[in-house]
């Protein structure tokens, strides 16, 4: 999952351009460029993490962050203060073939429908150094004053 670090104007332009390397239906691509950029028009955006296989993105904003979900046209807003960061890191345990050797998730506490569940993960080794490097991202987002 892209991320990249952006701010106010540039926030919204920087993550409406990187939504051009997700393979889009028309409608979710119109939904992205007209209704969500209507609705973040005045709103600082820090940085923002895509997945480029469903177009689903995170909003890291200000207070809180948002979950746009393209397939459904639905937006979910947390406060930071119910989003919670866990690692597992399984370098030292035997693994099945396919399990992550390094695994974090961003999650909220919210209602079951309303749940946040975003996982950067990987089974080769070589990549936990990015996945440590978006990890410290997360964190000090969460850990602004």
């Amino acid at each position: 999952m892209p991320e990249q670090e952006v701010g106010g104007d540039a926030g919204l332009h920087g993550f409406l351009d990187a939504l051009n390397a997700c393979d889009l239906l028309p409608r979710q691509q119109e939904w992205f460029n007209v209704d969500v950029a209507a609705m973040f028009a005045s709103t600082p955006i820090h940085f923002h993490e895509l997945d480029l296989d469903t177009g689903k993105s995170l909003l890291f904003l200000n207070d809180s962050l948002t979950l746009l979900c393209p397939q459904e046209h639905v937006l979910h807003h947390f406060p930071r203060h119910l989003i919670h960061c866990f690692v597992d890191d399984r370098r030292h345990h035997v693994l099945m073939d396919d399990d992550p050797v390094f695994r974090a998730e961003l999650f909220s506490i919210s209602p079951l429908e309303e749940q946040l569940c975003w996982v950067a993960q990987s089974a080769n080794e070589h990549d936990v150094p990015t996945l440590q490097s978006k990890i410290a991202k997360w964190l000090a987002w969460l850990n602004r004053s």
